[in-house]
This record gives C-alpha cells, sequence and structure tokens, in this order.
C-alpha cells in the first residue's frame, strides 16, 4: 500500500538537516579513563561557552514504562555523577523502584553528545543539607513549596504557600525531608562525535573486572 501523500509541514521536517564539522573522535587520541575523557570534553564544553553545559536529560524506567527529562549536574568524580532532586517526584519514585539510569549531555555547538548508564544511589543526609543550604532563598522556598509531579489546583495556590512560607523563613528554610541528592556510578559510557554524511565517530566504555574496554560502534 502506498503511503499518503506528506503534508508541506511533514516535507519540511523531514528536510531539516546540517552538516557535522566541528571534529573527529579516534581511539588514539581518547583517555583510557572515561570520567577523564568526559572530564576533558566538559571542560572543552565550558571553554566553548556552551549554554547549559552542565544540562543532562535523565532517563528512568518504572514498570517498564520510560521517562526523560532534563537536570543539571551538580558534582563529579571517582564516585558517579550527583544531582538533586525531591525524592517525591516522578524520578525519584522511578528511582526507587528500579535504581538502573541512563544521563545523556548534549553539545550541539561541539557536536558530541556523551551517554552515561550505570546504577543510582542516594546521598547521605550530610551531603544532601550542604548542598540544599548553599542554595540561594528563592530556590530553598521553591523546593519547599512544591510537592514535585504531584497535581496542584492552580498556580495561586502554589504562590499562596510560596508567600506563607517567605513570611516564616527569612534566611534559610527547613530542607523537605524527601529532597535530596542522587549519584550515578557509571558503567558505560559512550562518546558521539558528529562527522558529514552521517559517518559518525562512537567510542563506548564498558567496565569489566579487569577494567574499562573501548570499543568503536557503528554509527
Amino acid at each position: 500500500m502506498s503511503s499518503s501523500p506528506r503534508s508541506a509541514e511533514e516535507t519540511a521536517i523531514a528536510e531539516l538537516r546540517r552538516e557535522y564539522r566541528f571534529g573527529t573522535l579516534s581511539e588514539r587520541d581518547v583517555q583510557e579513563d572515561p570520567l577523564r575523557q568526559f572530564q576533558h570534553w566538559f571542560a572543552e564544553a565550558e571553554h566553548a561557552q556552551v549554554l547549559d553545559y552542565s544540562a543532562m536529560a535523565l532517563a528512568t524506567s518504572q514498570a517498564g514504562v520510560p521517562s526523560a527529562r532534563i537536570v543539571l549536574l551538580k558534582g563529579l568524580d571517582e564516585d558517579g555523577f550527583r544531582w538533586f532532586t525531591d525524592g517525591r517526584s516522578e524520578k525519584g519514585q522511578a528511582l526507587a523502584d528500579n535504581p538502573h539510569a541512563e544521563l545523556l549531555f548534549h553539545w550541539r555547538e561541539l557536536d558530541r553528545q556523551v551517554r552515561v548508564r550505570g546504577e543510582v544511589t542516594r546521598l547521605s543526609e550530610e551531603a544532601s543539607d550542604a548542598y540544599f543550604y548553599s542554595r540561594p532563598l528563592d530556590s530553598q522556598l521553591a523546593a519547599a513549596t512544591s510537592e514535585q509531579s504531584q497535581p496542584v489546583d492552580s498556580r495561586d495556590l502554589l504562590e499562596q504557600r510560596y508567600r506563607v512560607l517567605t513570611e516564616s523563613y527569612t534566611e534559610q528554610v527547613p530542607r523537605p525531608p524527601a529532597w535530596g541528592g542522587y549519584c550515578l556510578r557509571p558503567n558505560q559510557y559512550e562518546f558521539w562525535q558528529g562527522r558529514e554524511g552521517r559517518l559518525h565517530d562512537r567510542l563506548q566504555y564498558r567496565a569489566t573486572n579487569s577494567g574499562w574496554v573501548i570499543e568503536r560502534l557503528q554509527p
């Protein structure tokens, strides 16, 4: 059966494309440790003034249903990649049910993506307190106002809660018990560099008992 003719809008979307000419990705040039390679690319994204270069898509799965959203990276080292959120949120509930997740960084200006896969654990109360109280007062108030991902009758109700808290706390707000930090400990990385003609470069690092193995993936 022949498919229906595409609309002008569908045709315009289908024809969207550009060439990727920023750089290349070779096994000879990368670090043996994927964390060091990530830190190198992360620094280059900062130097290139990529907007929101610390933003990452967090993909989770609960009961076989995937979901993704953008969060901000707030730290990384040998222990993993860290961020903070409300444990009552959809992502918090998904991670409580299934701690396996993936992060995706997209630096368009450099034609680069990095995927980081691993298992997620909660940070300590002390680490959550330390970050929460380092935030501006407005951010503390917003976190205490919102039961993240839960339905609310109106914007006015949210703003009313916010005003009540503003009147009660002028220096710092008690951290909501459910609000805290998460850390993804990687067992797999993938570095993607866009190339001309869509023959892209993809290098994958896999954790094994003897260390990290680097493999080239077909685009």
